[in-house]
């Protein structure tokens, strides 16, 4: 377990990280979501050692955050950052090697890690002459050769395609599965929604929320219901201290004023004897971001 407490860094006087605390769960990944300059970059080169932090620790298993155990994580930066004259395939395996692997299972790990990729072809391409996509991979496969404990990504989708996000996305649930701690970053968060256990938000260098996807779309879940009935659902529109959002046909999106307002059209529903399913609507992790940046 990977732990970030009351992080806070400034530069000059201007404060860009604010008592900053959360933790990445191994076998989980975690979607870290923030407009720009939010503070996301920040606190993950934080994490890793590679800018000091004012105040806050950073923890691993409950302890100080060693330069031996960052050898363990792996970190892809938004930039660029290979070596644009190599050929693929011998740069990553070289990443391998600085890793403490041998020649030949250096050069196993980065064949078999781009072949997952979907760079098998290009093992023997220069990176400069991949598009920025395939770039992105190499990039990927950079942070993943040495089966990294810690995974620390900054926009790991940012221009992949979709089949390519895919692919990518597939290959972070697997590390994850290894038993991984992964936090990404990105801007694109119908992405982050399908494939996070845990999130973050953070806006203007605090953080706004985090806990798991499931647990934070229930909190702000507030009091807006779906019905769907096999009748009209037209009569929900009578029911004292509810508002209908969305209606068609047997079909009600509804607020109620309170639980028991949204209890009561339940059973004047079941009591009709057409419910064909009644439950909260979860809100979107858009909706979410939404609501708590304001």
């Amino acid at each position: 377990m990977l732990q970030l407490e009351g992080i806070t860094k400034s530069y000059g006087g201007r404060r860009v990280l604010d008592d900053v605390s959360f933790e990445i769960a191994p076998g989980r990944l975690t979607g870290f979501v923030g407009g720009n300059g939010a503070g996301k970059t920040t606190t993950m080169r934080i994490a890793l050692g590679v800018l000091a932090k004012d105040a806050g620790r950073v923890l691993l298993e409950g302890r100080e955050v060693t330069t031996s155990d960052r050898r363990r994580f792996g970190y892809m930066p938004e930039e660029r950052g290979l070596y644009p004259k190599m050929k693929v395939g011998e740069q990553i395996a070289y990443l391998a090697r600085l890793h403490g692997f041998g020649k030949a299972e250096a050069t196993s790990r980065a064949e078999a890690l781009l072949d997952r990729l979907g760079l098998s072809e290009r093992l023997n391409d220069l990176v400069e002459t991949l598009s920025l996509g395939n770039q992105q991979r190499a990039q990927i496969a950079a942070a993943l050769v040495h089966d990294p404990e810690v995974l620390i990504l900054d926009e790991p989708f940012s221009g992949l395609d979709p089949l390519a996000v895919d692919v990518v996305a597939a290959v972070l649930q697997e590390r994850a599965a290894a038993g991984s701690a992964v936090l990404f970053s990105s801007h694109q968060l119908d992405v982050v929604e399908r494939l996070c256990d845990d999130l973050v938000i953070i806006a203007g260098g605090r953080i706004r929320a985090a806990g798991s996807r499931d647990a934070l779309r229930t909190e702000h879940s507030g009091r807006r219901f779906e019905l769907v009935s096999a009748g009209d659902a037209g009569w929900v529109r009578e029911q004292p201290g509810i508002t209908v959002v969305d209606f068609a046909g047997g079909y009600a999106l509804f607020e109620a004023d309170d639980d028991e307002a949204a209890q009561r059209v339940l059973r004047h529903a079941v009591e009709r004897g057409d419910v064909a399913s009644f439950a909260p609507q979860r809100p979107t992790l858009a909706e979410i971001f939404k609501e708590v940046i304001q």
